[in-house]
């Protein structure tokens, strides 16, 4: 199933289209909501059983979903109590109306609250923008002071969910969410901890909305090892850099490319590296260059031999680069990883469709260099509407590096990848994302997909390295040995469990 990652106008376009497209009654979002909160609240704090939980519920639809969430808690016997501002919707007064029927207590505004195991923030949903105000604040307050673990209903109070914008004055242990994530989930994880999107009964989501990344979309695609393959079978990767003094950006591709499953790896690179891959990397084949400005013949033979090329770790920005990076994409026009310094000196005029396909994988900084001023402006505020547009300016796939990783091309959607840790804030981290990209478009992958599962990859290698060695200690060598974990885990993924659809874990950053 996909699972869109929304705006704040996307979340509200869907939920009309449920009610007055599909004639999905409000009521029954709002119960489905309700009671799928209460199931992932039980899960996640089963001490809440016992010790209770405290709800507090605002005057719109979060605040009936609160309502529900309450009844059915007191329904199945966990102690429950509610503090609530004034309803002003339809569905949340009636459904106070039967939380009160049935017999959950309300507590008055300025009644003390008694302590319970797991607080819910129910008081704002997607919608809400800017700073919080008068009572919403003042309760929001007072959950964020109880001293209880606090699970928030679509998003913490104060959270813009489409720009990422903190206000305060929540901190949520764990977020639940309804068919997909907001934008701001995943650009304020510290805020909202544990995210747990769920299904409430939403139609199938827009095809042109950008799609989360996940274990289950990404198991589907990992190419397959068959057993009658050879070597030539499992692709070959062509990786360019490594000038003197640069020496690891290139070993860290070529090492990268062949734990991502490819069946050779030649690297091109200066005499340096060529020395170093000989004496610590014995399976990588090697051809020496001078790296501009013209191209060695055994240099060009090996971007003939190659399926899929990665251009740019560690190649330096002399003055000869551009005219060697030139050079290297009139050669037959494999799908190329265009990383690092060869953002830079990128030649605007192999920017045309049709003649190969080009993956650009810039961090921000790299990104301005690549686009302009104007669309790395954009990126601070939109990072999805900058990717697209920049990989329409480039005629190329675009890799937008970041909390979250965005990838763009001409054809859509866009892929959203959330997985990863502080622990790739480090170097090293970008060429080994370039092997990888490589290796999975040596396969054959559409461009767009092999970045999407390249970043994924490199992600969920990252969380389960940061669990063993922390986040602070990561380093890419780590990041390869906990790989194999991860084509294990995919290898065996199962669907989460109804309700739930996805769960984004809390991120590592000890």
């Amino acid at each position: 199933m996909t699972i869109p990652v929304l705006s704040a106008a996307e979340a509200a376009a869907w939920d009309s289209m449920a009610r007055t497209q599909y004639r999905v009654p409000s009521r029954v979002l709002m119960e489905t909501a309700g009671r799928a909160v209460a199931q992932v609240l039980l899960t996640e704090f089963p001490a809440a059983l016992q010790g209770g939980v405290l709800i507090a519920a605002g005057a719109g639809n979060n605040g009936g979903d609160g309502w529900v969430i309450a009844r059915a808690l007191h329904a199945a016997g966990v102690p429950v109590w509610v503090a609530a501002l004034d309803p002003k919707t339809d569905d949340t007064i009636d459904n106070r109306a039967l939380a009160r029927v049935d017999g959950v207590r309300e507590l008055a505004r300025e009644e003390a609250w008694p302590q319970a195991a797991v607080a819910v923030d129910a008081l704002l949903g997607t919608g809400a923008a800017g700073p919080i105000k008068g009572d919403v604040l003042a309760l929001g307050e007072r959950v964020a002071a109880y001293g209880a673990p606090i699970l928030a209903v679509d998003g913490p109070t104060g959270l813009d969910l489409t720009s990422g914008e903190a206000h305060g004055p929540v901190r949520a242990q764990i977020t639940v969410t309804f068919g997909g994530p907001r934008r701001g989930h995943l650009l304020a994880r510290e805020w909202c901890g544990k995210v747990v999107v769920v299904d409430i009964g939403f139609p199938p989501s827009d095809p042109a909305w950008p799609v989360l990344v996940t274990d289950a979309w990404a198991a589907v695609r990992l190419p397959r090892l068959q057993p009658t393959m050879h070597k030539g079978d499992r692709g070959r990767v062509c990786v360019v850099g490594g000038a003197e003094g640069m020496t690891g950006a290139a070993l860290h591709a070529a090492r990268a490319a062949l734990a991502a499953g490819a069946g050779l790896v030649k690297l091109v690179a200066g005499k340096e590296t060529i020395a170093a891959a000989r004496a610590s990397l014995p399976d990588v084949l090697t051809v020496e260059s001078a790296l501009g400005p013209d191209l060695e013949p055994a240099a060009g033979e090996a971007l003939e031999w190659a399926d899929a090329v990665v251009l740019g770790p560690g190649l330096g920005r002399d003055d000869v680069r551009a005219q060697f990076v030139s050079h290297v994409l009139s050669r037959r026009p494999v799908p190329t990883v265009i990383d690092a310094d060869a953002l830079h000196i990128l030649p605007r005029e192999t920017l045309t469709p049709g003649t190969r396909h080009l993956v650009c994988t810039p961090h921000v900084g790299e990104f301005r260099a690549l686009v302009g001023d104007a669309l790395a402006d954009q990126a601070a505020n939109d990072r999805w509407g900058a990717a697209a547009k920049a990989a329409s300016k480039l005629k190329a796939t675009v890799l937008l590096k970041g909390v979250p990783t965005v990838i763009a091309d001409l054809r859509g959607p866009v892929h959203v990848v959330a997985s990863g840790n502080p622990g790739l804030a480090t170097g090293g981290s970008g060429d080994l994302l370039a092997g990888f990209v490589g290796a999975f478009l040596a396969r054959g992958m559409a461009p767009a997909e092999a970045a999407a599962l390249g970043a994924h990859a490199l992600g969920r290698a990252a969380d389960l390295g940061a669990r063993q060695w922390t986040a602070r200690s990561l380093r890419p060598a780590d990041v390869l040995a906990a790989l194999p974990d991860v084509w294990r885990a995919w290898r065996d993924v199962r669907p989460a469990l109804p309700p739930v659809l996805a769960v984004l874990d809390g991120v590592e950053v000890a």
